[in-house]
């Protein structure tokens, strides 16, 4: 299986004052047109998506709808997930794809930071606090031959969102 971990595009800063709360926070027209760009990059690298799982809040779901349009994915290849929450749990995520997706070959993940990070940290090392530093839009592609809460996967690239404009020309 192949894990692209995705970090959402870039949103609208966070008000205090907003009743929808956090989880509805939009990403900015800059944070779209970012995506788009960035999308095309992965497209650019030969990148295969077959299924996207994304967290439920908006800047999330939002960079998945970007990255499904350039895939030609259809709305029952982009699958909302708790596990991808900000505070979600990483071994809950694992047994998720793994249940319900384990014999998906080309994976990606859309979700937040610090989450994701300690994820890619748990697969490549086997411990959540390895440095890893994924900018919002970066995109890093694991390689997993079976995927468990642990060390099981190979890094093969982590690029970041002007390495991913710049590729996507």
């Amino acid at each position: 299986m192949i894990l692209y971990i995705v970090r959402h595009a870039i949103a609208e800063q966070a008000d205090p004052k907003a009743q929808q709360g956090d989880s509805q926070r939009p990403l900015t027209e800059k944070g779209r047109t970012r995506m788009r760009q960035i999308a095309r990059g992965l497209k650019a690298l030969e990148a295969e998506i077959d299924l996207i799982l994304t967290s439920p809040y908006l800047r999330a779901s939002d960079t998945a709808r970007i990255l499904a349009k350039q895939y030609d994915l259809g709305k029952d290849q982009v699958i909302k997930s708790e596990n991808l929450i900000p505070a979600g749990h990483l071994d809950l995520l694992i047994n998720e794809i793994s249940q319900n997706h384990g014999e998906t070959g080309n994976l990606a993940l859309v979700g937040h930071e610090p989450s994701l990070s300690s994820l890619i940290s748990m697969l490549v090392s086997g411990d959540p606090n390895m440095s890893v530093t994924l900018k919002k839009g970066g995109v890093c592609r694991l390689a997993v031959e079976r995927l468990q809460y642990g060390r099981c996967a190979n890094l093969d690239w982590l690029l970041t969102p002007a390495q991913l404009v710049e590729i996507g020309g």
